[in-house]
C-alpha cells in the first residue's frame, strides 16, 4: 500500500511516549494509561488529543502496520515519490519493476497488445480495504470482571438497498464510459511514450451511471446503523480496546472490510476498586480491634472472607486473601484488603476516662 503521509508527518512513538524500540506488553500499557488520561468523558475537552492517542495505537498495537509505518518513517519522503535512491533496486519511490509499465506503454499505445507489461491498477478498479470504526462499550462492574456477550450499535456504508449497489435506478445499468471506451484508462501520447492515466468521466472504473438510484445518489452506498456482536473477556479494564476483525466500514471493489475497535468504559463498585487482577478494599476497624487483635469479616465478590487482623496493627496495614481477585484467563488475582482504624467522634464520660487512663 502506498505510504500514508500522516505517517511521515506523525511520531506515533512521541506520541505515546515509548521508545521505538518498545515491546508490545509496553505499548499496550503505554496507550492505556494515556486514554483513560485523556479520555473524553473525564478530561473534557481532550477529544483531539484522544484521537491523536487512539490512531498512534491503531498503528503501533498492529504488528503488520508497525512494520510498515517503521519502514516508511525509515525511507523518509523517498518512500512515496522520486526523492532519493530506495530499497528494490530503484530510486526512491520508482523501482525497477515500474520500467515495465513504461516502456510496456510503448507497445500497449493506442489500446494494443503488449508483450511484457503488467497491466496498471488504477485507483477506481484496484481493491481498497475498509476504514477501520470504533464504537464505545460501556458496562458494569461486574460485567468486566465476569465477561459478556454484548452488542454495540455502528453506523457505517453498506451497499443500497434501493439498487444492490450497482448506483444506478432500479431497471437500468451503468453503460460504457463513452470517453474512454470502457477502459477505465486515458492513453496521452507523447511521441516515443504513450503515458497512462485514470480517466476522469468514470474515476477508472470503466462504467458510468447515466440513471442514478434516488436512494444513494449514484454512489452505491448508504449509511446504515447495525448491531455488531461483541464478545468482551473477564477482567477487561477501563479504557482497553477489543477488536472485532472484519466488522468496520466494508472494503471497495472487493478488497477486504475494516475492523471494529470497542473502547471498553467500565462503571465503578461501591466498595471495591481495582489494581491489575487484584481486588482492593478498604475495611474500618476499632482502636481495640487494632491494639488487641481480632477476627472480621470483609465481603468479596462471591461470599464473604474471614480475616485474622494480629495486635498492634497499625492503620493502612493491608493485607492479601489468596485467590479472592480476579479471573483472567487461567490467572486468578487476589484481594487486598487495606484497614482503617476509626476514630470516634463522640465519646461517653466513662469512653473518655478510658482514653486518658490509657494515655
Amino acid at each position: 500500500m502506498p505510504p500514508q503521509r500522516e505517517w511521515l508527518e506523525k511520531d506515533y512513538y512521541q506520541v505515546l511516549g515509548v521508545p521505538k524500540t518498545a515491546a508490545d506488553k509496553d505499548i499496550t500499557r503505554a496507550y492505556r494509561k494515556l486514554a483513560k488520561q485523556f479520555h473524553p468523558d473525564a478530561n473534557p475537552g481532550s477529544e483531539d488529543k484522544f484521537k491523536e492517542i487512539s490512531a498512534a495505537y491503531d498503528v503501533l498495537g498492529d504488528a503488520a502496520k508497525r512494520k510498515e509505518y517503521d519502514e516508511v518513517r525509515r525511507l523518509g519522503p523517498a518512500a512515496g515519490g522520486l526523492g532519493g535512491f530506495g530499497q528494490g533496486g530503484g530510486f526512491g519511490g520508482f523501482r525497477v519493476e515500474d520500467l515495465s509499465d513504461l516502456f510496456g506503454g510503448i507497445f500497449r499505445q493506442g489500446g494494443g497488445g503488449g508483450g511484457g507489461g503488467r497491466r496498471r491498477t488504477y485507483p477506481g478498479t484496484q481493491a481498497q480495504r475498509g476504514a477501520d470504526l470504533e464504537a464505545e462499550l460501556h458496562l458494569s462492574f461486574n460485567e468486566a470482571v465476569e465477561g459478556v456477550v454484548t452488542s454495540v450499535n455502528v453506523t457505517s456504508t453498506a451497499p443500497c438497498a434501493t439498487c444492490g449497489g450497482s448506483g444506478s435506478r432500479p431497471g437500468s445499468t451503468p453503460v460504457v464510459c463513452p470517453r474512454c471506451g470502457g477502459r477505465g484508462v486515458l492513453n496521452d501520447n507523447q511521441g516515443l511514450f504513450s503515458l497512462s492515466s485514470p480517466c476522469p468521466e468514470c474515476g477508472g472504473r470503466g462504467t458510468k451511471v447515466v440513471d442514478p438510484c434516488p436512494t444513494c445518489a449514484g454512489s452505491g452506498l448508504q449509511r446504515k446503523q447495525r448491531r455488531v456482536k461483541v464478545r468482551v473477556p473477564s477482567g477487561v479494564d477501563e479504557g482497553q480496546r477489543i477488536r472485532v476483525k472484519g466488522r468496520g466500514e466494508p472494503g471497495r471493489n472487493g478488497g477486504p472490510a475494516g475492523d471494529l475497535f470497542v473502547i471498553v468504559h467500565v462503571e465503578p463498585h461501591p466498595l471495591f476498586g481495582r489494581r491489575g487482577r487484584d481486588l482492593t478494599l478498604t475495611a474500618p476497624i476499632t482502636f481495640p480491634e487494632a491494639t488487641l487483635g481480632a477476627t472480621i469479616t470483609v465481603p468479596s465478590l462471591d461470599k464473604p472472607v474471614t480475616l485474622k487482623i494480629p495486635p498492634g496493627t497499625r492503620s493502612g496495614r493491608t493485607f492479601r486473601v489468596r485467590g479472592r481477585g480476579l479471573h483472567h484467563g487461567s490467572e486468578q488475582g487476589d484481594l487486598l484488603v487495606t484497614v482503617e482504624v476509626a476514630v470516634p467522634a463522640h465519646l461517653s464520660d466513662a469512653e473518655r476516662e478510658a482514653v486518658q487512663a490509657l494515655a
